[in-house]
């Protein structure tokens, strides 16, 4: 498996951050234990966002560095529940597949806290932008089967998590982001090199690295002032709730 391949499907971006639903997988030993959350304790509303902190090993660890959410949560990952059927819920995100709709289970069963409660953290719009939903799941249901967005372009017709979510909501709202851009990093912020996983990465893919280019995380959507933080499943790193 060349390095691209590698770096495709633990694609995780500093800024960008959708954590990927592959994990460091151990070279030998006994399979670990999988463990099965019971997520049907808090009833979701259609149009929640689901943030998520991810855990794809030392990939996820070095987004989350640079990565912070409302009450200093680390979170890599995003999505938001929307209908399926007749009487139930799934998430629309979009991953390293690309944009997909994953059942509820799936998504809560990726990322455990120390009490075997998932990481994830429920954002609902407040009063003043609910109206925006019905036709923000319409658009982000229009994008399923779209590509990854690897490159973290603004301007191209594939999609990281985050990017998703500040579509949907944009085309809802008459093409007025209701989500705020700010400028991208890939550098650690305590030796300000950037980092060598992402060096690697954008060489492998021959573009340079678009540091200071528009974009947004998960993080900066949890600390929106249009989302209210609802429930807690269970505690993301550095949550000090």
């Amino acid at each position: 498996m060349n390095v691209k391949t590698i770096f495709a499907l633990l694609i995780i971006f500093s800024i960008a951050s959708c954590s990927s639903d592959k994990k460091d997988q151990p070279k030998d030993g006994p399979t670990p234990i999988v463990k099965v959350f019971n997520y049907k304790t808090f009833d979701l509303q259609i149009g929640d966002l689901l943030f998520q902190d991810g855990d794809c090993g030392s990939f996820c660890d070095a987004i989350e560095k640079v990565t912070f959410g409302v009450d200093g949560a680390r979170l890599s990952h995003v999505g938001m529940v929307v209908p399926i059927g007749t009487n139930a819920l799934a998430v629309i995100e979009a991953v390293e597949k690309g944009v997909k709709v994953t059942p509820t289970g799936e998504f809560f069963n990726r990322s455990m806290d120390g009490d075997n409660k998932s990481k994830v953290l429920v954002g609902r719009l407040k009063q003043e932008k609910q109206s925006l939903i019905p036709q923000a799941i319409r658009v982000a249901q229009s994008k399923v089967g779209s590509a990854y967005d690897s490159s973290f372009n603004m301007l191209n017709d594939s999609y990281y998590c985050s990017e998703l979510i500040y579509t949907a909501f944009m085309e809802a709202n008459d093409g007025q982001p209701v989500f705020e851009l700010q400028k991208m990093t890939f550098k650690d912020p305590d030796t300000k090199a950037t980092f060598p996983v992402w060096e690697t990465y954008f060489k492998d893919l021959g573009i340079a690295i678009p540091e200071n280019e528009p974009g947004l995380n998960p993080g900066g959507i949890s600390r929106s002032p249009h989302i209210e933080i609802v429930h807690a499943f269970g505690k993301p790193q550095g949550y000090k709730k």
